[in-house]
């Protein structure tokens, strides 16, 4: 089963400084049927203007991955922790017993990332951020695991719930094959291109929530950069 959500039905508000599409019910955007899949609770799309940014604000019991799509975003927080993270490249925050944090595009251009939150199996626990380049090239035509509370998953960055975050990379007329589990939710989104999922056609940040589906196939229409989320 495959619910197809066209990127111009994702809620979502315009700040100006922010310009966000919310996968799921977010802020003011409420929508029943889009509360969560699973464990996975957030999927934002969100352009951030140069110069600009969330100030400093709490978070606690979340897992936050953030996938950098365009520029870049310098991360901040109160356990001294500072970096910036690139497109491509992914970080990290579990928030724990709470964190607060702060998120700045202080690049000349626009940044464009994903925002992804995964309810952690088990609430409390020390908080943590950590980022990782990881190149696209190393995707081209296969799935890698960026972030993961497996054990089993060597490299990808740690999260507290029985989940991974993967990307793939296709050259239009390549194909790519996950095995999800027909007990398992998956939410997959293209950054960019154009691509069937189990022949279901997805166009740039159009969203695919799976459930029921076994095993996931792949085909790009053309050059695609696909993330995909695989929660209990």
């Amino acid at each position: 089963m495959i619910d197809r959500r066209p990127f111009d039905s994702l809620g979502g508000a315009n700040h100006g400084w922010l310009n966000a599409k919310h996968h799921f019910s977010f802020a003011n955007y409420y929508e029943p049927a889009r509360m969560n899949l699973g464990a996975l609770r957030v999927w934002n799309d969100d352009e951030i203007a140069p110069g600009t940014g969330f100030p400093a604000h709490p978070h606690s019991d979340m897992e936050i991955i953030t996938y950098v799509r365009k520029g870049a975003i310098t991360h901040q927080d109160s356990l001294g922790n500072k970096g910036r993270t690139e497109a491509g490249d992914v970080q990290v925050m579990s928030a724990g017993t709470g964190i607060r944090h702060a998120e700045y595009n202080l690049e000349s251009t626009p940044t464009t990332l994903f925002q992804i939150w995964i309810e952690p199996n088990r609430r409390g626990g020390s908080p943590s951020w950590g980022m990782k380049p990881f190149p696209k090239s190393d995707r081209s035509g296969k799935f890698v695991v960026l972030a993961s509370g497996f054990d089993t998953d060597p490299g990808a960055l740690p999260i507290r719930t029985d989940a991974r975050v993967l990307g793939v990379t296709l050259k239009a007329g390549e194909t790519a094959e996950y095995t999800l589990g027909a007990d398992r939710n998956g939410y997959l989104v293209p950054a960019i291109g154009a691509i069937t999922v189990n022949g279901v056609s997805l166009g740039a940040r159009d969203g695919a929530a799976i459930q029921q589906e076994d095993t996931i196939k792949i085909s790009a229409l053309e050059d695609s950069e696909i993330v995909l989320v695989d929660a209990a």
